[in-house]
């Protein structure tokens, strides 16, 4: 593709990309892999931008008549020092405005050629780790003319008055390519404050980051409009003024998107990769965007891994037929483990085969001396021996292309500095078969394997009675996918009422990704809440797995995700657990927001949405609408506090005129109207008995003006039947105990209704009944609403999502 068009209203704007394509191989022919300023304005040109400024290049060792200096309108110009090392110019004292006259121009092009690489280098010896390869090592008179001698020479530039000067009038635009996610565009407040902008704001209000394969001009100008910088540039804040017009956004954002996915590494014909196009800032001269300063990397494109069979994973998920290699026959080993869960799970003994030299059968199951032994092609096939064994395991495995998947449980395959060797063997052997057309898929390593309750096999290596019993009443539509086992069962062992159909331990993605396991859960027909936990993508894995949840959120699935490695420290301790390069975190949340996954920022949240997620899937949300009821002032008064945050709010829902009639009958018939003013939230005050409880919840969650409902249980009140003792007055095993009430009411509600039981430890029976009643049901008030909130909010993105 040479061109690409688009119109906004009446203006268009047209891509030249082989003029960008010969600014690339020009700099590349140069041995460079950047572009000067100059460059990038050219590059502006080509790319549509309105005004890039008019600009002369003064080689460092040229002579200039006045007729050349004085080609350039006004009365002052920008002098620029050009450097392919010196990117932060104004630092070096490399910007320099001055009068637009000859002497003054030559005056002050000698004084920076001079100037700059002292000031450089003494920046540099400040800070020797931010010195360019060429100059680590120098100092002194060595680093100085080190510097000197890479200047091409000075850049002047036509000044143009910007229309203002106030903060938040200069934008920043930019797109640049990450290992996971490929392209990203951020657009925000620009100029030299832009990292202190970004720190000091809260989220969103700054930076707008995006993936440019998920999103076009239009729809990152939405997301745009949220931050201050729009808020600033379009005059709607105190003593503003509009300089820029929506058309303008929009036009600059789409050449910049369509720039960036035409250089990407997603385009397999892209000739060269963007490695970062940045423009900052903008500034607006009389309704035009005015480019001031920019900076361009480029690359040439690299080879990418092959393509798994992903089609294979059912196989893994749901397999006819299992092996297992590992397996001790004198004692109780991680592999014995397996064995026992996978037979106690109902996979049946007669598809399972054991592969152990010397032993005919092993706990009633049939062995095999080596794989050529095998009398069937295996669906599965459970690795659960040494490390240092595996390499040669998965040779044999593709030589023989005996098995349609693998399951490597071993650690020791990349997670440690010793390992990383062997790891990049295996992943080698598997991508050449890959590349072939061939070979299985393998799953891990040092992954704790998968529990598949539709397939009837559990490959964990967890003694069972460390192991909750599983929730009764069968098993939810959900999928549980995780790079840590460890914290899969952890999640599990806090919260045993998330029971999901399958449980997917990732481990170091030596293979199978986390984005090829969404997405086959997003097609999946007996699944509709997938629930991730993530320490990091393989290379462009992250774009991957946006796209599969995508379309997870495209046909009606809930997609609950949590990233570790959020700091540094973080980051550093993924990479050490499971051989994972944690990448940056703003944009991994952005991109999977954008994707329309629910975010979560804590274990504890992600519980919470996971259990929301698991119970709510099919009821309907149509807005952010709560309304509340508890017997306790305080509680009321809290939930209303919890609505606002600064990630997600809900809003308090006016009352239909039926609704406050109904509510008026039902304390007044419980002797209740003397003490309850109906208004929303609704203190039905201790006196509420379980009846009075339920019948609010069913009368807010039937007015078609509530979108969702939280009832305080009030367990301490004198009149609510909330013990677990059987044989106490209020115990709840009575058929009119909130439990059971609720027990019966909720399946008929289409609104979503969550509880709050905030007592002691005493309530835990209660907690443990009501949800198994299908209540979602926490232990404040303040923490209920959060929840909710924040996955109400993440119901109604998927929605905007499927609406596109």
């Amino acid at each position: 593709m040479a061109d690409a068009q688009y119109a906004f209203g009446s203006a268009q704007v047209e891509i030249n990309f082989q003029a960008i394509d010969a600014l690339f191989g020009q700099a590349r022919d140069q041995g460079r892999e950047s572009l000067f300023e100059y460059e990038v304005y050219d590059l502006l040109k080509a790319s549509g931008a309105e005004t890039p400024p008019r600009c002369v290049l003064l080689p460092r060792s040229g002579r200039f008549t006045d007729e050349q200096l004085s080609v350039l309108p006004g009365d002052r110009v920008v002098l620029k020092i050009v450097s392919p090392s010196i990117v932060h110019k104004t630092e070096a004292g490399g910007v320099r405005v001055v009068e637009n006259r000859p002497d003054a121009i030559r005056s002050a092009v000698r004084r920076m050629l001079y100037e700059v690489p002292e000031n450089y280098g003494a920046a540099l010896e400040r800070d020797p780790g931010s010195a360019p390869g060429p100059y680590r090592g120098l100092r002194g008179e060595p680093l100085a003319s080190a510097v000197s001698r890479d200047l091409r020479g000075v850049l002047m530039v036509q000044f143009m008055e910007p229309d203002s000067m106030a903060f938040g009038n200069e934008l920043l635009v930019g797109i640049r390519k990450t290992r996971e996610f490929g392209m990203v565009v951020t657009a925000g407040l620009g100029g030299t404050d832009t990292e202190l902008y970004a720190q000091r704001f809260r989220k969103g209000q700054a930076l707008t980051i995006a993936s440019t394969a998920l999103t076009d001009g239009a729809r990152f100008f939405e997301l745009f409009r949220k931050t201050i910088s729009y808020r600033k540039l379009a005059g709607l804040t105190r003593g503003q003024r509009r300089i820029v017009t929506d058309e303008q956004l929009i036009e600059c954002f789409s050449s910049f998107i369509d720039m960036a996915n035409h250089y990407s590494p997603d385009n397999p014909d892209a000739p060269f990769h963007i490695e970062e196009l940045e423009i900052n800032p903008f500034a607006y001269a009389d309704y035009l965007m005015v480019p001031l300063d920019g900076l361009c990397r480029f690359s040439s494109p690299t080879t990418v891994r092959a393509a798994r069979p992903v089609e294979r994973i059912a196989k893994l998920i749901r397999p006819s037929s299992i092996g297992i290699v590992g397996v001790s026959a004198s004692r109780m080993n991680f592999g014995r483990i397996i064995l026992k869960n996978v037979l106690e799970a109902g996979f049946p003994a007669e598809d399972v085969r054991l592969l152990k030299p010397g032993e005919t059968e092993i706990d009633g199951v049939a062995c095999v001396p080596d794989l050529k032994s095998l009398d069937r092609r295996l669906d599965l096939f459970v690795v659960a021996v040494g490390a240092e064994q595996v390499p040669a395991l998965v040779d044999e495995l593709v030589a023989l292309d005996c098995a349609e998947s693998v399951m490597l449980i071993p650690g020791g395959m990349g997670e440690t500095e010793e390992s990383r060797e062997r790891a990049a063997g295996v992943i080698a052997r598997i991508d050449e078969a890959h590349a072939r057309g061939a070979g299985p898929v393998f799953l891990g390593g040092n992954c704790m394997g998968v529990v598949s309750r539709p397939g009837n096999y559990d490959t964990w290596f967890i003694p069972e009675e460390k192991l909750p019993p599983l929730a009764p009443g069968g098993h939810h539509r959900a999928a549980f996918i995780s790079q840590s086992g460890a914290f899969m069962l952890t999640r599990l062992s806090q919260c045993p009422i998330l029971n999901p159909a399958y449980m997917v331990s990732m481990g170091n993605q030596t293979d199978l990704t986390l984005g090829d396991m969404v997405s086959h859960f997003a097609e999946a027909d007996d699944v509709d809440v997938i629930a991730v936990y993530a320490e990091g993508f393989n290379d462009m894995d992250g774009l991957n797995f946006c796209r599969a949840v995508q379309r997870a959120v495209r046909a009606g699935k809930d997609v609950v995700f949590y990233k570790a490695g959020r700091t540094p420290e973080g980051k550093s301790a993924t990479s050490g657990h499971t051989a994972s390069l944690a990448g940056d975190y703003a944009v991994c949340e952005a991109c999977v927001r954008q994707a329309g996954a629910i975010v979560a920022h804590s274990f504890t949240q992600f519980e919470n949405l996971f259990m929301l997620a698991e119970r709510l899937n099919g009821k309907t949300i149509g807005g952010n609408r709560l309304a509340a009821v508890s017997g306790a002032g305080f509680e009321a008064v809290g939930m209303a506090d919890s609505i606002q945050t600064d990630d997600y709010s809900m809003a308090l829902a006016p009352l239909a005129d039926r609704t406050r009639r109904s509510l008026k009958a039902l304390v007044g018939a419980n002797r209740l109207a003397g003490l309850v003013t109906v208004t929303n939230p609704l203190d039905i005050t201790p006196a509420a008995d379980d009846h009075v409880h339920a019948e609010a919840v069913r009368i807010l969650a039937t007015d078609p003006g509530v979108d969702a409902v939280v009832v305080g249980l009030d367990p301490l009140s004198p009149v609510m039947r909330t013990l677990a003792d059987p044989d106490a007055p209020l115990t709840m095993d009575n058929e009119r105990s909130i439990a059971a009430l609720l027990a019966d009411l909720l399946p008929l509600l289409d609104t979503p209704v969550i509880g709050v039981v905030d007592g002691g430890r005493q309530y835990d029976p209660l907690v443990d009944r009501l949800k198994e009643a299908g209540l979602c049901t926490f232990r404040t008030s303040d923490q209920a609403v959060a929840a909710l909130a924040q996955y109400m909010d993440g119901r109604l993105n998927a929605a905007r999502i499927r609406a596109r």
